[in-house]
C-alpha cells in the first residue's frame, strides 16, 4: 500500500473514531521512560505526549549501548489513540520513520496494573509483545515486556517511566 493511500484511510478512521468517541480511560500517554533490554544489556530511552486536547500522538524512541548494530536505533512516529475500543481497552495506531507501522492494545487491569499487546513493523521486519506494568502512583511505573521478531530474535526489557 502506497503512503498516499494511507493518509486517506487514517483520516476517515479518525474522524469515525472521533465521532463515537466514549469517555477517557485512566492509562496515561503522556510519558517519558527508560528501558534496560536483558539480552543485549542495552538501554532504551522512549517518550510520547498527546497534541493537545487531542487523541493523536507523538512517539519518540532511541537506543543506547546495545551493539554496534543496534546503538541509536531512532524511531519517531505519530499516531491515534482509540479510547475504550472493546473491554475497556485502548488501541493505538501508529506511523512513522523507518518503515514503521504499529497497532498497540492496553487496558488497565485493576490494583494499579495494566497490561498491553502489540504488532510492530519496521523495515520489513514484525514483532510481536506483551507487557505488564504496574503503577507505583500516579506519575510512575514499572514495567515487564516481551517482544519476538520474526528474524527470530526476542527481547525480554525492564522499563521504568514517569508519567506527567
Amino acid at each position: 500500500m502506497h503512503m498516499k493511500h494511507i493518509l486517506p484511510i487514517l483520516t476517515l478512521t479518525t474522524l469515525a473514531a472521533a465521532a463515537s468517541a466514549q469517555s477517557a480511560s485512566g492509562l496515561s500517554y503522556n510519558r517519558v521512560g527508560v528501558s534496560y533490554d536483558c539480552h543485549t544489556q542495552g538501554f532504551g530511552l522512549e517518550a510520547s505526549a498527546f497534541i493537545g486536547s487531542s487523541n493523536y500522538l507523538l512517539q519518540a524512541q532511541t537506543t543506547i549501548g546495545h551493539n554496534d548494530t543496534t546503538n541509536g536505533a531512532d524511531r519517531v512516529a505519530v499516531g491515534y489513540v482509540f479510547k475504550n475500543v472493546a473491554y475497556s481497552t485502548d488501541a493505538t495506531v501508529s506511523i512513522g520513520s523507518n518503515e514503521l507501522y504499529s497497532l498497540n492494545l492496553r487496558r488497565e487491569l485493576g490494583a494499579g496494573f495494566e497490561a498491553a499487546a502489540n504488532y510492530t513493523r519496521v523495515s520489513g521486519a514484525n514483532s510481536y509483545g506483551v507487557e505488564l506494568a504496574y503503577n507505583l502512583s500516579k506519575q510512575t511505573q514499572l514495567a515487564a515486556g516481551y517482544q519476538h521478531e520474526s528474524a527470530g530474535t526476542s527481547a525480554t526489557t525492564l522499563s521504568v517511566r514517569y508519567n506527567f
